[in-house]
């Protein structure tokens, strides 16, 4: 499979349309019933619409166009979370999480990236939440992260595909240390998504849970 050249906001756009029709092209000549059992999805038989959640909002992509919508608004789904969505389904081959949390840098080739993934991740939350423990857990909640106690101080899980989850890490810091955060992929990550799709996952949570902090502090003001 061609690599499309991710950036911490999505695919560099010559390369986007293109590497979706790509995509679509390898998964239209595959068997709709075998796509749903490897991704753990729906297939409504008569409509030819598979259903499943990302980031907890209800998804129905139509094959064989390939098209996704919110379930909820009809609104259609397009740009970096469509090619993630579609590079699950080309990617997925049913394996099941096993709930060992592995680091980007264990990635297939994900060392050579790590210190980019972690600077518009980890680095980013840093700079944004610092120590702020509180508003921490309070914007990883809004944005649907599950409490769980794994580790560091406060860690959420966050279910982006059916068999595609991310932990969110954070070990505060004190007055000489400041806090550290982290994204973690299931062991497994790369039996349904590639490195390159993994690392806008990380880029998509970390732009999900920063909205939420602002959202918080505009109510309080």
């Amino acid at each position: 499979m061609n690599k499309i050249n991710w950036l911490p906001d999505g695919p560099k756009p010559d390369l986007l349309g293109k590497r979706l029709e790509q995509l679509r092209s390898q998964l239209q000549v595959q068997e709709p019933e075998l796509l749903s059992k490897r991704t753990g999805t729906t297939l409504d038989q008569q409509s030819g619409e598979f259903q499943f959640k990302t980031w907890d909002r209800q998804i129905i992509l139509k094959f064989p166009q390939l098209i996704a919508y919110d379930a909820q608004s009809s609104s259609e789904i397009g740009g970096s979370s469509l090619a993630m969505i579609l590079y699950y389904f080309a990617t997925c081959d049913g394996t099941q999480p096993t709930g060992n949390w592995i680091s980007f840098s264990e990635l297939t080739d994900g060392r050579f990236y790590n210190q980019a993934f972690q600077g518009y991740t980890g680095g980013k939350l840093g700079q944004v939440l610092g120590n702020n423990f509180d508003l921490f857990c309070q914007a990883a909640e809004r944005a649907r992260g599950e409490r769980v106690y794994l580790l560091g101080d406060a860690a959420y899980q966050f279910y982006v595909l059916p068999k595609v989850s991310l932990l969110l890490i954070t070990w505060q810091g004190d007055e000489e240390f400041n806090a550290t955060y982290q994204v973690l992929f299931d062991e497994t990550i790369n039996h349904h998504l590639p490195t390159d799709a993994s690392a806008i996952t990380g880029s998509m949570l970390t732009g999900q849970v920063i909205g939420a902090m602002e959202k918080i502090n505009e109510n309080r003001n």
